[in-house]
């Protein structure tokens, strides 16, 4: 059974059209990566998901059921979710706010420190909320998100305000999950520190599905070309000066990414090659082409 199943979505908002004709099945164990500029339909994703509104067409299923019902009431048990933008009751403690949390999920007190301590919080158990920074709400969020050990959890920018060895921590943090397996949703427009850590991308753009694959299957479906930066006193065989361009950073190649190995065992054998660095199309650089491309459709049309 899929964890999440959305079947040719769609919602309307008063003649908006929030998302259109979205399909997505999520596995147990899988991280899926939800991208998008404002607007994409992201946040609307993520609210039928957790039941907090109805597709206007289609059919939402999460664990097997509709999250909208009734009898779903105790899957949501099964359910973590860190929003954007974080706010607590600021005259609570952090182990105050955890324990608040904890009753409204039915799971036991135990898991608050426990779970303080993971996210580096356990110093300021006892303070209260008002005097958090930033980044210190952002990891109590991630805390009240993991109450309970969800099944799927749902993050929305969960590495806002984390610096970088927070951020670090958080997505180790994830791939033990992952290893449970606790299915994870994960919004961010930090994709340089994310690609690494997902199974899947969903791009989207003004409600619809832009492209969805792992990053393979994004490269070849972008067909962008890979980078070979060339380093040394070289003289490039004439099959490969048609793919050479010049830059300021010095000699490069680009070449199509199915003849990558191909042109890499030419280029080895090239005499003065000092060194060589190759340069595979990112999450951000698919990212870019395919809301790029849905940009010049609707410019034509």
């Amino acid at each position: 059974m899929n964890i999440v199943e959305l079947d040719n979505v769609e919602k309307r908002y008063e003649g908006v059209h929030a998302l259109k004709n979205l399909n997505l099945a999520l596995q147990q164990g899988e991280i899926l990566g939800l991208f998008g500029h404002n607007g994409a339909g992201k946040t609307t994703t993520i609210k039928l998901i957790l039941g907090l509104i109805e597709a206007s067409k289609g059919k939402v299923r999460v664990f097997g059921e509709d999250p909208t019902r009734s009898e779903a009431r105790n899957q949501r048990r099964k359910l973590g979710f860190l929003q954007e933008n974080v706010s607590f009751y600021d005259q609570l403690t952090g182990l105050e706010v955890l324990n608040y949390f904890a009753r409204l999920k039915g799971v036991s007190k135990k898991q608050s420190l426990a779970l303080l301590d993971q996210v580096g919080l356990r110093h300021a158990e006892k303070r209260r909320v008002k005097t958090y920074s930033k980044g210190m709400r952002q990891r109590l969020g991630l805390a009240q998100a993991l109450l309970g050990e969800p099944k799927l959890l749902l993050l929305d920018e969960p590495t806002v305000g984390l610096d970088p060895i927070a951020t670090q921590d958080f997505y180790q943090r994830l791939e033990q999950l992952k290893e449970r397996g606790c299915t994870i949703i994960l919004c961010s427009h930090v994709l340089p520190g994310v690609e690494k850590y997902i199974d899947r991308a969903l791009i989207m753009g003004q409600g619809n599905l832009l492209a969805q694959g792992n990053l393979n299957d994004l490269r070849r479906e972008a067909n962008l070309p890979v980078t070979m930066k060339l380093e040394g006193n070289i003289q490039l065989p004439e099959k490969l000066q048609s793919a050479q361009v010049t830059t300021s950073e010095g000699l490069q190649l680009q070449v199509p990414i199915q003849e990558k190995m191909q042109v890499l065992q030419s280029v080895m054998a090239i005499s003065g090659l000092e060194n060589l660095d190759l340069h595979l199309p990112t999450l951000e650089d698919l990212y870019t082409h395919f809301t790029g491309t849905m940009q010049i459709e609707a410019e034509r049309s």
